[in-house]
């Protein structure tokens, strides 16, 4: 495994350090009860030690500012973020809480520099004020898994030019919605936006599998 996709996880004490500049309270103890809560499920590594990714990271900000802020307890914060993860995701979600610089989206993706300026030119990802979303990182780190079967984000257009398509689709369908202006239109239109997303997924991951079996000849 190359040092870069080593890089792609964090040791406990890197997320202390990236946790403790917003919640100086936080402790190696807390992030270790947490996850005996059920609230965070880090990897580990063959030896046993804890591996943190980005998006462990940001369930631990979560956490820690209900905690902090709402004063919630650990049974509604679980409750919510499982609700979050069971919903369907759409195109009307942010991205994850992350901003990486180009070299931390480097190590954190696994990949190389010749990889995310191919990404880049072929409009996969782009960078915001010079910085790197959630959605950026997954899409990165995607494009360097694929690399294993020898696809390279040029191989890869089609997939961006697919999502246009159903994004033009799901447009057509909230633009009415939104030109009401009326209370609750935004609400509407997100929902609208959600469900259609995920039946699109539905459909796709449908097609794809009945044509990779047509592939196997089965």
């Amino acid at each position: 495994m190359s040092a870069q996709a080593v890089r792609a996880f964090m040791s406990i004490g890197e997320v202390l350090g990236l946790l403790q500049a917003e919640f100086p309270d936080v402790t190696v103890s807390k992030i270790r009860f947490l996850e005996g809560e059920g609230l965070i499920e880090p990897q580990r590594s063959p030896s046993g030690y804890r591996k943190f990714t980005y998006n462990d990271v940001e369930r631990l900000r979560y956490i820690l500012r209900a905690q902090r802020d709402q004063y919630l307890p650990l049974r509604v914060i679980k409750d919510q973020l499982d609700g979050q993860a069971a919903r369907p995701q759409s195109v009307s979600d942010g991205p994850p809480a992350v901003r990486l610089s180009r070299e931390e989206l480097i190590e954190a993706a696994g990949i190389d520099e010749e990889t995310l300026a191919e990404m880049e030119s072929f409009g996969l990802v782009a960078a915001v004020a010079r910085r790197y979303d959630g959605e950026a990182l997954e899409i990165a780190r995607s494009v360097g898994a694929l690399s294993r079967f020898g696809l390279r984000a040029r191989h890869l257009r089609a997939v961006r030019a697919l999502v246009e398509r159903e994004t033009g689709l799901i447009e057509q369908a909230v633009a009415p919605v939104l030109r009401r202006k009326a209370p609750g239109a935004i609400a509407e239109a997100d929902e609208t936006a959600r469900e259609m997303s995920g039946l699109l997924q539905e459909l796709h991951n449908a097609l794809l599998r009945g044509s990779v079996r047509g592939v196997l000849g089965r």
